[in-house]
């Protein structure tokens, strides 16, 4: 049962800890101390030293690690056209804990014409000998992180333009990527996730707007953005409930979303949520059409360093396959180890030992990674 298109046996979401010296180097960066150019060196070598590695580990795709980004969504947003980084009245509420003081505004037509993160991939490509993956947000984040108050009513008076413009310019950054050596694209939601959570729904309803729509809205939308991809490239998703110094937002199993999301969009993966009971059980993967689909069950937390026991991760999958065969599942932590540049509350040890675990119990579950 190996795989050798992607996602892979043993797999991953996308973000990893920022070592120290980089974190260091973009301290002195905003500060005024090294300019841009000394930066991007550091981050160069960074990003050279975490995707060996990966490699080491065993992993068949890696990440840049996200290393060039302050925010997993915001840094490629910000440069989409029509769409900007603003200050804050406050940050996103996480349990417990603030994000950095930042939100989106649309301020004119959303497009897409080139993007700093071509370039970040291509320098990805260069130094990976195995497959480079790239992540970038899922175009119904760009909707659901301010809603209707974020966008310009002068840019557009009625919303179905909107959300058609922003399916278009994502088709174009699909084209984009791939003329740049793409094969493994990512696009990262919260949004599914959040759709699950009454708490959300409500907080849309609270800005003006009806929840129930943003299901057809949101898959027609990412249908549209990557019905053209070429045969040879494989574009997932990953659905988080928050990810913030090892904190969360939403909570709720995948069971009101699930028939929509598994088997009416046109992904060829999806990276689940599964470590904690906030995902509810396995029961929506009966949703997953029988196929080529393949479901990545997060098993392993990215948020503690305590590791899992390679028992239980083995009887969780087994207990998966009541629901979609074996050979439709692979294995992943259940998030990226830094959705911010602040990262979560563990050790880079702790992160290596989990990734390590991951392709262990892949060799034996499925006999290849």
């Amino acid at each position: 049962m190996a795989h050798v298109t992607p996602p892979f046996r043993a797999d991953q979401v996308g973000s990893l800890l920022r070592p120290q010296e980089l974190k260091q180097a973009r301290a002195a960066s905003e500060a005024g101390k090294i300019g841009a150019a000394e930066l991007r060196q550091v981050e160069d070598e960074c990003i050279r030293n975490v995707v060996k590695k990966q490699e080491a580990v065993g992993l068949k795709a890696v990440t840049d690690g996200e290393f060039r980004r302050a925010w997993w969504h915001f840094d490629f947003l910000d440069d989409l056209e029509g769409v900007h980084v603003v200050p804050a009245d406050h940050g996103i509420q996480f349990h417990g804990i603030q994000t950095k003081a930042q939100t989106l505004k649309v301020s004119g037509k959303v497009g897409f014409n080139g993007h700093p993160m071509l370039d970040h991939f291509r320098f990805l490509k260069d130094v990976a000998a195995v497959t480079p993956k790239m992540t970038i947000p899922s175009p119904a984040v760009l909707h659901f992180r301010g809603g209707r108050p974020a966008i310009s009513k002068e840019a557009y008076p009625d919303m179905d333009s909107f959300f058609a413009d922003t399916a278009e310019a994502y088709a174009r950054a699909v084209r984009a990527f791939y003329d740049a050596g793409c094969r493994y694209l990512q696009f990262d939601d919260t949004v599914w996730a959040y759709l699950c959570s009454e708490k959300e729904r409500q907080a849309v309803r609270d800005r003006g707007e009806d929840p129930e729509p943003l299901q057809g809205i949101y898959r027609d939308m990412i249908n549209h953005a990557i019905k053209d991809r070429p045969a040879d490239m494989t574009i997932t998703t990953h659905v988080c409930r928050g990810n913030f110094r090892s904190t969360w937002i939403s909570e709720g199993g995948y069971e009101p979303v699930a028939e929509v999301m598994l088997s009416q969009t046109g992904y060829d993966g999806y990276f689940l949520e599964y470590d904690t009971d906030r995902a509810g059980g396995f029961e929506p993967l009966r949703f997953l059409p029988k196929g080529e689909k393949r479901v990545v069950l997060g098993l392993v937390t990215s948020k503690t360093g305590d590791l899992e026991d390679k028992g239980a991760i083995e009887r969780r999958i087994e207990e998966a396959t009541k629901y979609a065969p074996l050979a439709q599942f692979c294995l992943s932590p259940q998030c990226g180890f830094a959705s911010t540049e602040e990262g979560n509350i563990l050790t880079e040890e702790a992160q290596w030992k989990k990734l390590e675990l991951i392709v262990e119990i892949a060799k034996e579950t499925w006999g290849d990674i």
